[in-house]
């Protein structure tokens, strides 16, 4: 899709809820509003023009004993908020590139702490991750949150891809939604942040956006919950605060898991 020049700004909301088993929620989401002079952490709702600023929303689901897991996601947010502003000083260097090199520095932070602590061995996270700039929305992502893409006009489209072996054979029609949803190894994953991984290589892409079109970020607790078909209804018919409307829904339906759900509209 061609980016519009009529976009006047974007409107979010977002929430995590711990759900109805866990204890502690080790899931994180974030917003941000920044430019090369000035940068200012976003509410969990609100709106705001894109055309003096880039924005930057992301949902981290963190992994490992105790809190690490917390502490992990929490790490993954906090980094983007440092580093990501830093790339309007880097002249000429394509936005992939400052992704690419974001992720690292996350992977390294955590894998550094889970090496330094008895407590936080093995800890991880993942994260999906969508920079707005005017005209178009870069994205990466490892692991099993969702960046889902609602255009004004066609159909719902999943933007990543699970880092899972179970992804991989429902991407390749050897199970069906429902089969993927319940397999006994959908959370076992293939690619994250730290988890003892030597490497990471995230996924990125790029998507230019128009009025009217929404994007969804949430961790795999939405997915318990709700199938693609129920997500594509609540965004396109959605209530005055979106993300509290999806995070209720797959409460209701599931609540196993931490569920976060954070929802941008382009007006």
């Amino acid at each position: 899709m061609e980016p519009q020049s009529n976009v006047q700004g974007l409107r979010w909301h977002g929430l995590s809820d711990v759900g109805r088993v866990r204890k502690n929620n080790e899931d994180s989401f974030l917003g941000l509003r920044f430019d090369a002079n000035e940068l200012h952490r976003l509410g969990k709702y609100g709106e705001a023009s894109i055309a003096e600023a880039d924005f930057a929303f992301a949902v981290s689901d963190g992994m490992g004993g105790a809190k690490s897991g917390e502490f992990a996601s929490q790490i993954t947010v906090d980094k983007i908020t440092r580093l990501l502003p830093r790339s309007f000083t880097l002249v000429g260097a394509a936005k992939n590139d400052v992704l690419t090199e974001l992720v690292h520095q996350i992977h390294a932070a955590i894998t550094a702490l889970g090496k330094s602590y008895e407590e936080c061995a093995g800890m991880g996270a993942t994260l999906s991750l969508c920079w707005f700039s005017p005209g178009w929305v870069y994205f990466a992502h490892l692991g099993d949150s969702r960046i889902y893409y609602l255009p004004a006009a066609g159909k719902m489209k999943q933007l990543t891809e699970d880092d899972t072996y179970v992804g991989w054979l429902y991407r390749n029609g050897k199970l069906n939604e429902r089969e993927a949803r319940e397999h006994p190894g959908r959370h076992s994953l293939q690619k994250a942040l730290g988890a003892g991984n030597q490497f990471v290589d995230p996924q990125l892409g790029v998507v230019g956006y128009q009025p009217g079109d929404r994007f969804l970020l949430c961790s795999d607790g939405v997915i318990d919950g709700l199938f693609d078909s129920q997500l594509e209804e609540l965004l396109r018919t959605p209530e005055s605060n979106p993300a509290q409307q999806i995070v209720a829904e797959a409460l209701a339906r599931s609540g196993r898991d931490n569920t976060t759900a954070l929802v941008i509209e382009v007006y």
